[in-house]
């Protein structure tokens, strides 16, 4: 579908005065939808993907292991924020690949590029997760110190 500029601009000027967030125009509609949409890709991401179902079963362990380990309100916080912020970086990165692949399916250079670049932030993720953990469990059982 070839759109003129114009027709192009039209269109998201059209969204912007949908998608309002004033009380009784449309806000707690739209954040309901936005939810409902989450929800949609969450749910399809544990559904298809290795690496999301894997922290998810994490992240069903940790959050309870976490009152256990730390020792108080912050460290508490900076766990289980850890570990949302890898799932996080995780659908954000199956995002990616979903969207490389959607582009072209072939190889591509610039797309394993893409690829490996979004796997990289994963990685380092999970690096700031792991270390999180670790120097909370080594302060639990006063090897810190």
């Amino acid at each position: 579908m070839n759109e003129t500029p114009r027709q192009a601009r039209d269109s998201v000027a059209g969204n912007r005065k949908r998608q309002t967030a004033l009380p009784g125009q449309g806000g707690l509609k739209r954040i309901m939808s936005a939810s409902s949409n989450s929800m949609r890709g969450l749910k399809n991401a544990i559904g298809t993907e290795a690496a999301v179902q894997q922290e998810m079963a994490v992240l069903a362990i940790g959050v309870p292991l976490s009152f256990f380990i730390a020792s108080n309100p912050w460290i508490w916080l900076a766990m289980v924020g850890s570990l949302f912020f890898i799932l996080t970086v995780e659908l954000l990165n199956t995002a990616i690949e979903r969207l490389c692949n959607h582009v072209t399916p072939e190889h591509h250079e610039a797309i394993r590029v893409t690829k490996d670049i979004a796997s990289a932030a994963v990685f380092f993720a999970l690096s700031l997760g792991g270390l999180i953990w670790a120097v909370a469990v080594i302060e639990r059982f006063g090897w810190l110190h």
